[in-house]
């Protein structure tokens, strides 16, 4: 989205974004949040202790168990750890090619931007230190905070879905259109089981769409060389 065909970042669009996403998460904390919050949310859909006959509240839960920072990275890990290992036996143990070519490799571009857009998001949550919905006040926060209860925006999840998410459909681009459409579609599942507000959301996708360009630029750019 910030990216150029080329691999250059788009810089004046990506302050543009980012300048137009703070307004709109400003307006969040603000006006819309709890209004929004109090319309998707289904309070029946506790993560602990959901609602299994209602399919809706199944999915998100699932959603949310699977594209998890943890998960997304040691899925991502574990990929180039088999890849590495089926270069070099293939190439008759030569681990210097495996390298060469793990760098080179999609599942690597994926793991950068998981990395990026987990690393990032964990040090915003803190510096930031907004309260989760349970609090009922879209305006409460405790800056510094490592308390789960204060580590609200932006949404981690939604973060790192995106990232990976939106580098798989660089990668191919005749799927963006369902990368896309998952990772909006995991960003409101957060904010249908109560984990996050609408803004949390929005934050986390901006988050995740620059860190998967961010690590495109940087790995092509590393790459050339």
């Amino acid at each position: 989205m910030f990216i150029r065909k080329d691999n250059t970042l788009k810089w004046k669009w990506i302050i543009l974004g980012t300048l137009l996403t703070l307004c709109v998460v400003l307006a969040g904390i603000f006006f819309f949040d709890k209004p929004l919050f109090d319309f998707i949310n289904n309070p029946a859909c506790n993560p602990n202790v959901p609602d299994t006959t209602n399919g809706l509240c199944v999915m998100a839960l699932l959603l949310g168990k699977i594209f998890r920072w943890k998960i997304l990275l040691g899925f991502s890990a574990l990929s180039i750890i088999v890849f590495f290992i089926y270069k070099a036996v293939i190439n008759e143990y030569d681990f210097r090619y495996a390298f060469v070519k793990i760098k080179n490799s999609y599942v690597f571009y994926i793991l950068l931007s998981i990395v990026f857009a987990g690393g990032f998001a964990k040090l915003l949550k803190v510096l930031i230190g907004r309260a989760r919905p349970i609090f009922s006040d879209p305006m409460l926060f405790n800056m510094f905070s490592t308390s789960y209860e204060f580590n609200s925006m932006p949404s981690g999840h939604t973060a790192v879905s995106f990232a990976a998410l939106v580098m798989l459909g660089m990668l191919f681009p005749r799927i963006k259109w369902a990368t896309w459409t998952l990772a909006i579609i995991i960003g409101v599942s957060r904010v249908y089981i109560g984990a996050h507000w609408v803004s949390d959301v929005v934050f986390g996708a901006l988050v995740g769409m620059l860190c998967a360009d961010f690590a495109k630029a940087l790995l092509k750019k590393l790459n050339a060389k």
